[in-house]
């Protein structure tokens, strides 16, 4: 692995986490009436290609940082069905 790659891996999975502080509101506050569902699902289909693109050119940095950014989507969504 390169300086590069791991750089990547680090700062991709700390992209990815962003989204648990917003699924972490919604749970708290059982909320998500101010939350654009679109948007999540777009981030979530972009991280599904994400990640099939990464398994087709055999890239684990993309590939970890998008499967730790779908858990993170995936958590506001369902805090959105479960809250709105």
């Amino acid at each position: 692995m390169t300086s590069l790659s791991i750089l990547a891996s680090i700062f991709g999975s700390a992209m990815a986490l962003s989204n648990l502080p917003q699924a972490y509101r919604i749970f708290k506050r059982k909320s998500a009436k101010d939350i654009s569902l679109i948007t999540y699902l777009i981030l979530f289909v972009g991280g599904i290609i994400w990640i099939l693109y990464g398994i087709e050119i055999d890239n684990f940095p993309l590939i970890l940082a998008n499967v730790i950014g779908i858990f993170g989507v995936s958590s506001v969504i369902i805090g959105w069905i479960k809250y709105h």
